[in-house]
């Protein structure tokens, strides 16, 4: 039998949940980094590592490359770098993108207890949409916002202001769910609280997640759908 069918009936009252997605939701930066590789190649970029590529986890991907262009010294235009990573990742993503399974449950018992939700991702549209049609998660979470959208990417608070009033939701009434320290700080700045489950385990201790309302030290390894929900409900206060 299926274990969500056993679960307890949670009661969230009136919060919203705003969910970051790559490295969230999704393990998605392994792609990210395979698609920087092939794009810096393309530019004689060939000793960016996986260190390297944890720098820019939490930051939406036109920053990255504008970090990209000033470090390297690369000259094309930002948007043309733009749309060669998102070819390569998109390609990537749609081969395969692995859920976290615990935040899979998640997702779905907010679902279940009719919570309002959405995605707010330093991604691009397309590539949000490719990673929530690709692996069922667009049939529970059905609204979203890019970074790409807003004037300002995380840690500023625009993309998360911009999600609750998608929503209709006052800031103060939703919840973040994020990996990042850069999301952290910016859930802090909307005005939120903030469920924080590091990616990058050093990061841990970054002074952002202080902020985290909640905080996963171990990251995925350490969140359960059970936990979030528990806590969810009682900071309802319902």
């Amino acid at each position: 039998m299926n274990a969500s069918h056993n679960a307890p009936a949670y009661h969230f009252g009136d919060t919203a949940v705003v969910f970051d997605l790559d490295g969230t939701l999704v393990d998605s930066e392994p792609n990210y980094f395979k698609a920087s590789l092939g794009t810096l190649a393309r530019y004689g970029v060939t000793d960016f590592t996986w260190a390297d590529h944890e720098t820019y986890v939490g930051i939406s991907t036109l920053e990255t490359v504008g970090t990209w262009r000033r470090r390297y010294g690369i000259t094309d235009p930002a948007d043309v770098l733009l749309d060669d990573l998102n070819t390569r990742y998109m390609e990537l993503a749609r081969a395969e993108t692995h859920v976290f399974a615990q935040m899979r449950l998640f997702v779905e018992r907010l679902h279940a207890a009719g919570t309002p939700m959405i995605v707010a991702s330093g991604s691009s549209p397309e590539a949000i949409e490719a990673i929530l049609g690709g692996t069922g998660l667009g049939a529970l979470l059905t609204r979203y916002v890019s970074a790409d959208e807003v004037a300002h990417g995380k840690p500023a608070p625009d993309v998360f202001l911009a999600a609750a009033r998608r929503l209709g939701v006052p800031p103060a009434r939703c919840v973040v769910v994020e990996d990042a320290a850069p999301g952290a700080a910016a859930a802090h700045a909307a005005g939120m609280r903030c469920v924080a489950v590091p990616y990058v385990a050093a990061q841990a201790q970054d002074p952002a997640f202080t902020t985290a309302d909640l905080l996963f030290k171990g990251g995925q390894e350490e969140f359960t759908a059970r936990a979030a929900c528990e806590w969810l409900e009682r900071s309802a206060g319902v």
